[in-house]
């Protein structure tokens, strides 16, 4: 099991954070420490002195120009059709399936509805 943390933007359901915990992962929420409306700049860095990955629904942060993946812990941005609970905790289930397989320390993911682009230094996109 990988020593990844993650940050869950207020954007998400907090049930994300009790999702990866239970296979094992620490994860905070944005609200747990109270940076709900905190700029992006803000709550990236927070991320970034934390050493954690960012989870967030923001696709501000997919820009690789503002916010290239290798000077963060890593970055995930879902862009999917539907932002219900649900819908979002079935993407989750997939996307924790694949955290240890496919690289995610100071990459950025784009989690789309039938496929994730990973980008960052030697990765391929695709999955």
């Amino acid at each position: 099991m990988s020593t990844y943390q993650f940050k869950i933007d207020e954007n998400l359901p907090v049930e994300i954070a009790d999702l990866l915990m239970q296979a094992g992962y620490d994860a905070k929420t944005v609200n747990e420490q109270h940076l709900q409306g905190a700029k992006d700049s803000v709550v990236i860095n927070v991320c970034k002195s934390e050493n954690r990955i960012l989870l967030t629904l923001d696709t501000d942060f997919s820009n690789i120009r503002t916010y290239p993946p290798e000077e963060y812990a890593g970055i995930v941005v879902l862009r999917v059709a539907r932002q219900d609970k649900p819908y979002l905790m079935e993407i989750f289930h997939r996307i924790i399936q694949l955290i240890d397989r496919e690289p995610l320390t100071q990459h950025l993911w784009i989690v789309e509805d039938s496929r994730i682009r990973i980008r960052g230094k030697d990765a391929a996109e695709k999955v």
